[in-house]
């Protein structure tokens, strides 16, 4: 069976308001990850693929820094707030499964993760998974890493998560512990823990849990 997005969950989710996982700031942790491990050549012209990007404010911050920036989500409308936040004006292109949002720099695909080709991103430098993975059901972690293994062959991958016991809550963000990780990109990539500590947030308040930064380095 083909993997597909739950776009209809997704969709619900942002009719709804329902997006706890939007943070009002840039995230701490990839403003670290900048300034400890990435190359500065990388850091100021490098291609970044941020996949279920929603509205980050990441993206922003991002290009600030140089880099050329690619992201892909269901929902036009946070995809168009980007655009409009940025004050850019994007060329905007049906592809059939996908629609392509462009201006200078930055160009965000509204669709389902898994129409997107390896063609359309061309070289990756970075992937940034903040919301990604951990928004991904269980049953499909592994066909979400063999998609994004083969968007961005070569590229390291940095993954912000969470850990905690299932049990106590249904996901999503779900529980992605070390194991899983390591399971969905075994004898693919080198994954170190960079920064562990309690999550915060609404996360945080309903569950003892853990959140991790890992560094993917491609073997």
């Amino acid at each position: 069976m083909e993997a597909r997005m739950e776009e209809a969950f997704w969709q619900a989710r942002w009719s709804e308001g329902r997006i706890g996982f939007h943070q009002r700031a840039v995230n701490p942790h990839l403003q670290w990850y900048f300034e400890q491990f990435l190359p500065g050549d990388t850091a100021r012209g490098g291609h970044v693929f941020v996949p279920l990007c929603g509205k980050s404010l990441d993206l922003d911050w991002l290009l600030a820094q140089g880099m050329q920036v690619t992201g892909i989500e269901f929902h036009e409308a946070a995809v168009a707030e980007v655009f409009a936040r940025l004050e850019r004006t994007p060329e905007i292109t049906d592809l059939g499964g996908l629609k392509r949002y462009r201006a200078g720099k930055l160009t965000l695909y509204v669709g389902d993760f898994y129409a997107l080709a390896a063609a359309e991103l061309g070289r990756v430098d970075l992937v940034y998974d903040r919301a990604a993975m951990v928004a991904v059901d269980p049953k499909t972690r592994q066909a979400y890493g063999n998609q994004i293994a083969a968007l961005a062959a070569g590229a390291q991958q940095l993954i912000i998560s969470y850990d905690y016991d299932q049990a106590q809550k249904d996901g999503p963000p779900f529980s992605l512990p070390e194991g899983a990780i390591r399971t969905v990109y075994d004898g693919r990539y080198l994954v170190e823990l960079l920064v562990e500590g309690a999550a915060g947030g609404s996360l945080g308040q309903q569950v003892a849990a853990k959140e991790q930064v890992w560094l993917l380095q491609p073997k």
